[in-house]
């Protein structure tokens, strides 16, 4: 173990003395893992198309004989070890300047230290567990924290409910999502939580626990599953067993509706009323216009997912620093770029850095899925935070 840290150290300490002179250099590198395989694939895969996409778009506005280089490594899943390894090999070997990607918050959680020793700016794309952005002074987020929707949306349901059924997902951004959409309704009304249950990550039969929500009778389902074809699941089982005819109304975070599912899912969607920072129905012309070009590049029936919308965001920011910098890219300049950075042309609508805590300010919309032009959409009917910072983060601020 020695040894390899002493190498892993010398490793280090060659690339600090060669990075002094490789400042200078017209290739600025980009690290990108990535699930690209396993669970999170889909995200994983919008990730590379988004980054690819901005890259394709805003290439000339580099600096004069100034390139950027993206170097894309998949790993495979929730995997910390991979996910550290191809850090370290990005780091060591390739040289880069960043380190972005990230779907899964383990992976990114195990990266924080090389970020830390390396000095290497990570810009995370997903990876929303709130106390991600606490582990290492070279990360910034450009996603969110896991308690923010779940937070907004218990306060926009404490004013309009009286009683509330929670159903989580049994795993960290499920107890996560629990606690802080508690918090949210308790403030805000004077509504009860009438029932609880936490249900297997990889179940498929969501039955026995719904039936037992339809037997209790509240007024509505709080419910956090990972994206995917698991909400999918869950809203089929949800309109089978006939909750909605019963008066139960279905909520919870953007996950249980996400865009590229809607179209599997059918009329079982509609009504279900999610609190989430995008919308792919958003009425923004930038919006607008990172569809249209989506759909350039990657055909009409690719709908871009939130992961998407997060991986552009951050290359804007990768580029901001690049060409601020003229392309001599330092990481401590670089950092303070990035805790500045704003942008009022994002398709979710304005977002900003926070400086303190280098996590993101945005607006978390109430969406109600509806029929427009015969497609589901996930329509923006109000907005429950305006430019907020996850709560976990704000709560814990130094």
């Amino acid at each position: 173990m020695k040894a390899r840290s002493f190498l892993f150290q010398f490793a280090f300490a060659a690339l600090s003395v060669s990075t002094t002179g490789a400042v200078h250099a017209q290739t600025v590198k980009i690290g990108l893992v990535t699930s690209t395989s396993g669970a999170g694939a889909l995200l994983g895969e919008h990730m590379v198309k988004a980054a690819k996409l901005y890259m394709s778009k805003h290439d000339g506005s580099l600096p004069p004989n100034v390139k950027v280089e993206l170097i894309v490594r998949d790993d495979g899943g929730p995997s910390p070890d991979k996910a550290k390894q191809l850090a370290q090999e990005l780091i060591v070997s390739e040289r880069v300047n960043f380190l972005t990607g990230f779907v899964w918050s383990p992976n990114a959680a195990a990266v924080a230290p090389l970020s830390t020793e390396a000095k290497i700016p990570t810009v995370l794309m997903n990876a929303g567990a709130s106390a991600n952005i606490t582990l290492s002074p070279y990360f910034t987020r450009f996603s969110f924290g896991t308690s923010t929707a779940p937070y907004y949306l218990g306060a926009w349901a404490g004013k309009r409910y009286k009683t509330v059924y929670i159903a989580v997902a049994d795993y960290g951004p499920g107890f996560d999502s629990e606690s802080a959409f508690e918090s949210g309704f308790k403030k805000n009304g004077p509504g009860k939580i009438v029932g609880r249950v936490h249900m297997p990550v990889t179940t498929t039969d969501f039955v026995p626990y719904l039936q037992h929500v339809k037997d209790t009778r509240p007024d509505a389902l709080f419910v956090f599953v990972p994206t995917g074809r698991i909400g999918a699941n869950l809203v089929k089982s949800f309109k089978d067993l006939g909750l909605d005819q019963a008066g139960i109304k279905l909520i919870g975070t953007g996950d249980i509706s996400a865009d590229e599912e809607l179209p599997s899912m059918g009329k079982a969607a509609l009504g279900i009323i999610t609190v989430h920072h995008y919308s792919d129905a958003g009425d923004r012309p930038a919006t607008k216009a990172f569809n249209a070009s989506w759909a350039k590049a990657y055909g009409n029936d690719s709908i871009p997912s939130f992961a998407a919308i997060q991986a552009w965001d951050a290359m804007d920011a990768i580029y901001k620093a690049i060409i601020v910098q003229g392309g001599k890219v330092d990481p401590d300049k670089t950092m303070k770029i990035l805790r500045n950075y704003k942008s009022d042309s994002s398709p979710r609508g304005p977002i900003s850095i926070d400086p303190q805590t280098r996590d993101i300010r945005q607006n978390e919309y109430v969406r109600e899925v509806k029929m427009v032009d015969g497609k589901l959409a996930n329509v923006e009917i109000g907005i429950a935070g305006k430019q907020v910072l996850d709560p976990w983060v704000e709560a814990n601020r130094k």
